[in-house]
């Protein structure tokens, strides 16, 4: 298998309000919309991220039972500045973001918060000074 993915897929607990979110609140552009199931949004060169209805992802996995949940995932949006992690994390609560961590100085070196969605999918803004993307798109992670 190659060292890659082309799609990360994340049970969502209320689709219309993430649809909302996303759409509206961020201002992002659905690839594809699938009303009461699933919305796709392309992230990166290759990569969509899918909110798939809990409910329908549980099934869709062939399992029994309640709606799947997402736990243990952080998705992390890089930027170029601390004001402009400020700017995001800023926009994201007046989307109706839950901010779990006000913007500060990090361990690693940079400066980074984070905000839910209204799933509870935990987001990171951050600005990383020790990370760059390659023109092939080789992403280079250096310490601080």
């Amino acid at each position: 298998m190659d060292q890659r993915a082309h799609f990360l897929t994340l049970a969502t607990t209320d689709l219309d309000a993430s649809r909302t979110f996303y759409i509206d609140g961020l201002g992002w552009s659905p690839l594809l919309d699938v009303p009461g199931e699933i919305v796709f949004f392309q992230i990166a060169h290759g990569l969509v991220l899918g909110l798939f209805d809990a409910q329908k992802f549980t099934e869709d996995l062939g399992q029994d039972g309640g709606p799947a949940s997402v736990g243990g995932l952080t998705l992390s949006h890089n930027v170029d500045s601390p004001e402009a992690v400020d700017a995001v994390v800023s926009a994201a609560a007046k989307a109706g973001a839950t901010v779990i961590k006000q913007p500060r100085r990090a361990a690693f070196g940079g400066y980074h918060g984070h905000f839910t969605d209204p799933s509870g999918v935990i987001w990171e803004v951050c600005h990383n000074p020790g990370f760059s993307i390659d023109a092939d798109g080789t992403v280079r992670l250096a310490e601080l």
